[in-house]
């Protein structure tokens, strides 16, 4: 077969999780992407973001569950009974120091059972091995008619176009070089992206990078089994060990030097750093990576953008990493998808970065955060402090494990497709939901008086979500239609959303997020179309909008 050229709405680079929610969310919309991925299968073992579990926190649920993913990444994950502890422990020869509680998804749905004031999630957490979870992404890719997929296929080289990309593939199996022609370019190709070097966008690193290295592996020995409902066991010597979901199936990271990066004997270094013996049946894999705190200095060059590990890099025992990159990946995808589609504006494209580089600079400085807790706890412990006194401090920092406001909690502050609002936003807090539509933060989750989740009953586009009692919101909704908006109005009269949803008219976006309020349609609604879907606006950020319930004159 000769070398091709292919044609598309959007091309996808990488098809790791990130890489398909962003297929999936243009296929949502109805539109058309090529996706290629250079591995021909799905990794056996643990890639860089994979050492923590997977964790899925429940942030990322929910933006799974609009996909249809929920459901299915739950059946293949973690028993929902095994709860997320994180040990810490000076090796394995003597008792945990400190074990930093985490409820599982059961206790967590229980708790979450009696609550519905719009402070609790659709969807708790969920812990997966990333394998599962790439092979579950790689088959949504498969079978989806609007998802050119092409596995073992590699980006090789790009250029920018004043209308769009141009850019090398290389098939695997032939190494034919074909090419690819696309009005946007995404780049979901992880840490190392080719694209992100071929588009020359350097990276702002926080710290020096640490070589490290992961052991994959089998062991039915008792000695480890004590710890396979942890989450975390993070080991005095700058160890980490993860149970994964598969029966007595481990990984273990740690730093190693950089002139010395992979051990003869793995398992025998794993041994010294445990202080124990144990047996081990099978060694899997061991992967090689640099633990890194970078954020690309920008998001976009031309047509092409960057997403997830392109993006950002985290240390995976924070578990930001794939969670950051699927909420990049559906700020993306529904953009993309609106200029496409043609009711879209270019402040849309211009609002990811916007939006979502203030998100991945905040946890890279969270990642910091626990990275120096553990630096303390190593130099500590290495300094002969008392078990007593290190569990102290340790306890100290328990608030670490309790910050469900740190995934659900993150506003678009100052983005120039929100409606800007008068006076001072809601407190933010670290261990809730602070339950809020101020525009650009995430809707309330409440569920309505049948049961029914209310975020499931919003479009695909936007919804006008209506408080009224007397459908004052249709006829927005119906203008905003005739403008090409893809918009639903959702008229509601539930007594749990009045209470929490604080106006009789809330637009909320594709991604769940607020994007005006107010309480009549008294208002220049072409303004707030104009600014919303990124056509711009007569108004600036220097000329307050009216207070909510002001008519005009």
């Amino acid at each position: 077969m000769p070398a091709q050229a292919f044609s598309a709405s959007v091309f996808v680079v990488g098809a790791g999780p990130v890489g398909a929610v962003l297929a999936l969310e243009l296929a949502r919309h109805q539109v058309r992407s090529i996706v290629v991925e250079r591995s021909a299968a799905s990794a056996a073992h643990p890639k860089t973001d994979d050492l923590n579990g997977l964790y899925l926190n429940g942030r990322s649920m929910e933006l799974l569950r609009r996909l249809g993913l929920a459901r299915v990444v739950r059946a293949r994950g973690v028993d929902p009974a095994h709860r997320a502890d994180v040990v810490w422990n000076e090796g394995f020869d003597r008792p945990p120091i400190s074990v930093w509680r985490h409820p599982s998804v059961h206790e967590m749905r229980q708790r979450y059972a009696t609550v519905n004031d719009g402070s609790a999630p659709v969807e708790p957490y969920q812990r997966i091995p990333g394998p599962v979870l790439d092979e579950l992404s790689r088959d949504a890719l498969r079978r989806h008619p609007l998802v050119d997929f092409r596995e073992g296929w590699t980006c090789a080289d790009l250029r920018l176009e004043p209308d769009g990309v141009v850019a090398t593939v290389v098939e695997g199996e032939t190494n034919l070089r074909h090419t690819v022609e696309a009005t946007f370019l995404a780049a979901c190709d992880g840490a190392g992206s080719t694209v992100r070097q071929c588009l020359e966008i350097p990276l702002d690193e926080s710290g020096p990078r640490a070589q490290h290295c992961t052991v994959s592996f089998r062991s039915a020995d008792p000695v480890l089994r004590r710890y396979a409902d942890a989450f975390l066991t993070i080991d005095a010597r700058w160890l980490t060990l993860v149970a994964r979901a598969e029966p007595d199936t481990w990984a273990a990271s740690l730093p190693v030097p950089a002139d010395d990066p992979l051990a003869a004997d793995p398992v025998a270094l794993l041994r010294e750093r445990l202080r124990t013996e144990f047996s081990v049946d099978q060694v899997l894999g061991v992967v090689q990576w640099d633990g890194a705190l970078a954020v690309a200095s920008t998001y976009r060059k031309g047509a092409a953008f960057l997403v997830g590990d392109a993006a950002h890099q985290f240390y995976p025992v924070s578990g930001h990493g794939v969670n950051t990159g699927v909420a990049d990946a559906v700020d993306l995808g529904w953009k993309l998808a609106a200029v496409i589609s043609g009711w879209g504006g270019p402040e849309l494209l211009r609002s990811y970065e916007l939006e979502r580089r203030p998100v991945a600079l905040f946890n890279r400085e969270l990642s910091a955060g626990l990275l120096a807790i553990r630096a303390r706890f190593a130099r500590l412990a290495a300094a002969g402090v008392s078990r007593e006194c290190l569990a102290g401090v340790l306890e100290q920092d328990g608030y670490q494990s309790d910050n469900i406001g740190v995934h659900f909690g993150q506003r678009y502050a100052g983005s120039p497709v929100v409606w800007p609002e008068p006076g001072d936003p809601p407190g933010w807090a670290w261990r809730r939901i602070v339950p809020t539509t101020w525009p650009g933060g995430r809707a309330p989750a409440v569920r309505l008086a049948g049961g029914t989740e209310l975020f499931d009953l919003f479009g695909v586009g936007f919804t006008l979500v209506d408080l009224s009692g007397r459908g004052i919101g249709a006829a927005l909704a119906r203008a905003a239609a005739g403008r090409g908006v893809r918009i639903t109005h959702l008229a509601v009269n539930d007594p749990a959303v009045r209470a929490c949803w604080e106006r009789d008219l809330v637009l909320v976006r594709p991604d769940q997020h607020v994007a005006w309020r107010d309480d009549t349609a008294a208002v220049d609604w072409n303004a707030v179309l104009d600014r919303v879907t990124g056509h711009g606006t007569t108004r600036t950020r220097d000329v307050q909008p009216r207070l909510a319930g002001q008519t005009q004159a």
